[in-house]
């Protein structure tokens, strides 16, 4: 019988911090899963170390290499190879909480069906404080979307989700000379159909490196402005109220600058409040490029 679950992995010259995700695997009290590593084309000695590892037979383990093309591309052979029920990102520099799998396997055999897109739970600093704030108590379903527009929720969460649903929503668009499109835009996608089941409890323990993706998302604007133009059409199209829709039309309108696109206003989905965001994505434009400013949420 097949794994429930798979812990997949996209990693990128992270040798020296992998290991902490591989001993957290190791310690699982449930071993209903399969850890899949997409390795992103690193030139560290991340083969050599997994290949060891697979020797141990500690846990199952399967390794997929392939070249560069960004958190996101390395995201889409994740989905496109993972053949379980559920699954569930771990980054790099992340690793599950002991129990983690026994408490994803036993909340969905409880809980789970056809009916929901997977579970949203709680992801945690190293020191064990909750990340932003617990989802409220009484609430036992909720699209990741309405967690934070409706519920006021804050903070990175994990999510793992039914492999059926990320496999078919359509992929990361891989645009050239970039490497990073924000991870949500599946997710808004997948609100649209099904809610996550809420479960208030840690999953995960993240920690915010300076070389990863998460800590400078400045930086990741100026690198990908096709690829977050194309993620804010999306966000707006989806956004759950004006304030959003507006917010996502200002991050719209600079990216679109940044790449020197004259047609935003004929193709956004909408028209009316991209004009009225255009002067506050100006001064957004000249912000980005003028600042380095650091931030340490994640950037999906």
């Amino acid at each position: 019988m097949p794994p429930l679950l798979t812990v997949f992995t996209p990693t990128y010259n992270r040798a020296y911090t992998l290991h902490l995700c591989y001993e957290s695997l190791k310690r699982q009290k449930s071993k209903d899963f399969v850890w899949l590593i997409i390795d992103d084309g690193s030139t560290d000695n991340t083969r050599g170390l997994v290949e060891r590892w697979i020797l141990e037979k500690a846990i199952p383990i399967r390794y997929h290499f392939q070249d560069n093309q960004g958190m996101h591309g390395a995201h889409n052979t994740a989905y496109e190879l993972i053949d379980t029920e559920l699954n569930v990102c771990i980054d790099s520099d992340d690793y599950m909480a002991d129990d983690a799998v026994e408490k994803i396997k036993n909340f969905w055999n409880k809980f789970g069906c056809k009916k929901y897109a997977g579970i949203v739970a709680l992801d945690a600093s190293p020191d064990g404080e909750i990340i932003g704030t617990k989802m409220p108590g009484n609430l036992k379903d909720s699209t990741l979307s309405n967690l934070y527009a409706k519920h006021k929720v804050k903070g990175d969460k994990k999510l793992v989700y039914r492999s059926e649903l990320t496999r078919e929503t359509p992929p990361y668009p891989i645009f050239p000379g970039e490497k990073y499109c924000p991870l949500s835009y599946k997710y808004i996608l997948i609100d649209q159909e099904y809610p996550l089941l809420v479960l208030n409890e840690i999953l995960c323990y993240v920690e915010y490196l300076e070389d990863g993706s998460s800590m400078n998302i400045i930086r990741q604007y100026k690198k990908n402005p096709r690829s977050f133009s194309f993620f804010r059409m999306i966000a707006m199209a989806h956004a759950p109220s004006f304030k959003e829709r507006f917010r996502e039309s200002i991050h719209y309108v600079s990216s679109n600058i940044m790449i020197k696109n004259s047609k935003f206003l004929f193709e956004t989905p909408y028209k009316m409040t991209t004009l009225m965001a255009t002067p506050f994505g100006l001064a957004l434009y000249f912000y980005i490029q003028k600042t380095g400013k650091k931030t340490v949420f994640k950037s999906g």
